[in-house]
């Protein structure tokens, strides 16, 4: 579609010309709603493709924070070691937690992931020896990249991170288009069905959680090389529950909603709280305004005004319920993902 294209376009162009339009503050902000970014993808994945709202997600992206943290204490700074222990100590977490976790459904599920993450972050906060408790690990330094390339910039770190959050919002967009997102998306429309099938359904959503739990921790590392520093609140229930915000305020089940739900979780955070001690009453605002005026959340609100801009037909149907379409279209058929 031309709007689409024309849009995408835009944004690549905006994103890369932000450092030189942007004084230092908010260039840093910038950073910081890519990192989170990261990590609303991450949960959209179980809540919008999957149908599973977790409670507990800030867990992995804490355990990528606190990993990266303890590594270069321990004299680790490599970039490519690091990072990717992090991420391993993610999945395993994450592996760990979703053989419990997986065995509720709705409510279940989501009080399970609730207990594990409180029980986290207990742990982070009571474990002074190892995760310095409530005064946390400071004195992170960010890695060299290869040949040289310095990160210690605002500037440089936020193509870092700009590089990091394409290649995860490429992946991801894979995945969800493949057939294992399809299947994904017939088990949160029709689990019974893609029961009967024969799609091992507690697989797929094991899977889907794992994965969920790795990009997560790719949030959390990029929280840590930016801040220089990790304390337990990144696993308490308050971040879970923002990153839960960013997904339905944005939009579940597409992965531009939580990037829009992430800018305004953290535009709201760092600038209105700035000047409005009880901003997080205005989130709660927006919020119910656009649970009322925009269910599908602010990326679908986006698309109607730019079909309508473009001349299309606006009553369309939201991007969650197309692919829900597309994958009853593909299950109705018979088909089979690949071995």
């Amino acid at each position: 579609m031309p709007w689409r294209a024309a849009g995408w376009a835009a944004a690549t162009l905006g994103l890369l010309a932000l450092p030189q339009i942007l004084p230092a503050y908010y260039l840093n902000l910038s950073t910081q709603v890519l990192y989170y970014a990261i990590f609303a993808m991450s949960l959209d994945l179980l809540v919008g493709y999957t149908g599973l709202s977790s409670l507990g997600h800030a867990s992995f992206f804490g355990v990528g924070a606190y990993a990266v943290a303890l590594l270069q204490g321990r004299g680790v700074t490599s970039l490519p070691v690091a990072a990717g222990a992090a991420l391993l100590a993610a999945s395993l977490f994450a592996a760990a937690f979703g053989l419990l976790a997986i065995r509720g459904s709705a409510l279940g599920f989501l009080m399970i992931t609730l207990a594990l993450g409180q029980v986290l972050w207990g742990l982070a906060f009571r474990w002074a020896a190892l995760t310095g408790g409530d005064n946390g690990l400071a004195g992170i330094t960010r890695p060299a990249l290869p040949l040289g390339f310095s990160l210690q910039s605002g500037v440089a770190f936020y193509y870092f991170t700009l590089a990091v959050f394409a290649a995860a919002a490429a992946v991801l967009w894979l995945i969800v288009r493949s057939p294992f997102g399809l299947v994904l998306i017939g088990i949160r429309e029709q689990p019974n069905r893609m029961r009967a099938l024969g799609f091992h359904v507690t697989a797929y959503q094991y899977a889907a959680f794992i994965i969920a739990g790795c990009f997560a921790g790719v949030g959390g590392v990029l929280y840590t090389y930016f801040n220089a520093f990790v304390h337990p609140s990144v696993l308490t229930l308050t971040t879970s529950a923002e990153a839960l915000l960013m997904v339905i305020a944005g939009g579940a089940g597409t992965l531009a909603g939580p990037v829009a739900g992430a800018a305004l979780v953290v535009f709201l955070k760092n600038v209105v709280s700035a000047y409005l001690e009880r901003w997080v009453i205005l989130l709660g605002a927006i919020y119910v305004i656009i649970v009322l005026f925009a269910p599908g959340g602010l990326a679908a609100a986006w698309r109607a005004l730019a079909e309508r801009w473009w001349g299309r037909k606006a009553a369309v149907a939201p991007e969650t319920e197309a692919e829900g379409a597309r994958a009853a279209a593909w299950i109705e058929a018979g088909s089979r993902p690949p071995e």
